[in-house]
């Protein structure tokens, strides 16, 4: 037989083994806190996969010494003293972990709900220095308001308080990315850090809650306070400012600023400047008027015997409302403090009655300018009688004045006949005169033609309605009733019920004659 072939002596090379590769590094915190616990809790991984049956001895040994660490040292576990030594020997030997980490932890929520614990290291590195950084700034912020308390003989200085409200905007802006905190303005100002905000007191469930933006919130909590102790101060006063500016129609705050006003006695001029600006910002408001009449009420005395200063207050007074009505000419606000005006600083002059009649040439269907127009020239005390109704017959107002007024309204009517206004204003016109209505019938006429035939032609409905009490004043009520019942069923259809309600009343009038 052949000889076997010897082997070789020597084992065939080993495939060569791969590198093991790296862990991966944990990519959120609570990864890395996973990694920690089991790097703190020696077999734990191991029972976790295979079950605590399936671990070696010593594995189950070094387990189970583990979780006895902290019930022997705190005595749960009562053990000899021999087998105490044992215990921590083995301990010792192994090197098992005193300190073991929880195998869940609750890192929280930050204020967007996102779960902390999905942060990842370095945004969690991030977010302990805002902490820390936040944690310097209080501490600070307390020395300074030890250092402010301790001191109050001694003020502190303008950089000081520069500086601590500065880093308030800082805890502030920490405050808010870190917890969704919001600090208002008022409380980052040292300024108000006497004064404790009374916030708005509603009962809990209400059914209409107001959802008060923050900062409105803040500052009118603060004005609460300063009002419930009278405060009229500078800050105070921009206080005001501050809380009409996110809402001018806050009428208490308008009131408490006039109060500061006159308690310190501010300069008027001053005011009104400023309020020109809000008014502009502001139209439709009521209360920057009202606040407006209150102070000339207040500063009128003071500048009474002054001519020249009281005119130059009209002017510029004039001047604004006029600025004003170009915004828009039927305010009816700045149209009821120019009547005020006009009576307060006795301007009952021809440049005033002149700017009003550009209103009307402007916009002739501006009713605001006619009522103005009626107030100037039958309210001037040097040519009516004081208190007269609006409607009455005052035989102060010269004639002269009543024949250019009629003049005016049938000049403007023939301009636009279905213009209500100029018609009611000759009604007045003629009412304050003592005049009969039918010294203007024939004007009217001409707007009316062939009543109740076919041929009919109304040019103005307020012509016809002006006739029938033409008519009715004559004793006519027959075609002062055929007037109304041509508005109810052609001309003006769409106040029926009045002009039959209208007609009902001439009825029972020629019933009881």
């Amino acid at each position: 037989m052949p000889p076997k072939s010897k082997g070789s002596s020597k084992a065939p090379n080993p495939e060569p083994k791969a590198a093991s590769e790296p862990p991966l590094a944990p990519q959120t915190v609570s990864q890395r806190s996973q990694e920690r616990f089991f790097r703190t809790n020696p077999c734990e991984k191991r029972r976790q996969d295979v079950g605590l049956a399936s671990l070696t001895p010593a594995e189950k040994k070094s387990y189970t010494h583990t979780h006895l660490i902290l019930p022997v040292a705190d005595r749960r576990v009562p053990l000899s003293n021999k087998a105490e030594r044992e215990f921590w020997k083995h301990v010792a030997k192994e090197g098992l972990p005193i300190r073991r980490l929880a195998r869940s932890y609750a890192w929280g929520n930050d204020r967007s709900g996102r779960d902390i614990g999905t942060y990842s290291p370095e945004e969690l590195e991030q977010r302990t220095l805002k902490h820390a950084r936040l944690t310097a700034l209080q501490i600070q912020h307390r020395q300074f308001l030890s250092r402010r308390d301790r001191n109050e003989d001694v003020e502190v200085s303008s950089e000081d308080i520069q500086e601590e409200k500065k880093r308030r905007q800082t805890m502030a802006a920490l405050k808010r990315d870190l917890y969704g905190q919001t600090t208002g303005a008022l409380a980052k100002d040292p300024e108000w850090d006497d004064v404790l905000p009374i916030p708005q007191d509603e009962p809990e469930g209400a059914l209409a809650q107001i959802a008060y933006p923050d900062d409105y919130a803040e500052a009118v909590s603060y004005l609460r306070a300063v009002m419930a102790t009278d405060e009229c101060s500078p800050r105070c006063l921009r206080l005001t400012e501050h809380v009409i500016s996110m809402n001018p129609a806050h009428y208490t705050v308008w009131l408490y600023r006039f109060k500061i006003i006159s308690v310190l006695k501010l300069s008027i001029p001053d005011e009104i400047t400023w309020l020109n600006k809000v008014a502009l910002a502001n139209l439709k408001n009521y209360q920057i008027w009202n606040h407006r009449q209150l102070l000339i009420d207040y500063y009128y005395p003071e500048i009474e015997e002054d001519t020249a200063t009281t005119r130059a207050l009209g002017r510029s007074e004039t001047a604004f409302i006029t600025k004003m009505l170009d915004e828009d000419a039927k305010n009816y606000h700045v149209w009821s403090y120019r009547q005020y005006l006009i009576g307060k600083l006795s301007m009952w002059t021809a440049s005033e009655l002149g700017s009003t009649q550009n209103l009307i040439e402007d916009d002739v269907r501006n009713n605001s300018a006619w009522s103005h127009r009626f107030y100037l020239v039958f309210s001037d005390p040097t040519a009516s009688t004081a208190g007269a109704l609006p409607t009455e017959h005052d035989p102060k107002v010269p004639e002269a004045t009543v024949d250019r007024e009629i003049a005016y309204a049938q000049e403007k009517i023939a301009l636009a006949p279905q213009n209500q206004s100029p018609w009611n204003y000759l009604l007045g016109v003629l009412a304050k005169g003592g005049r009969k209505l039918a010294t203007v019938q024939d004007f009217a006429e001409q707007y009316v033609s062939a009543l109740g035939e076919e041929d009919e032609e109304v040019r103005s409905s307020h012509a016809l309605d002006f006739l029938a009490k033409v008519y009715h004043e004559n004793g006519d009520t027959e075609k002062a009733a055929l007037c109304l019942r041509r508005l109810s069923e052609k001309w003006d259809p769409v106040r029926e019920g009045y002009w039959k309600y209208r007609g009902g009343l001439l009825q029972g009038v020629a019933a009881s004659a």
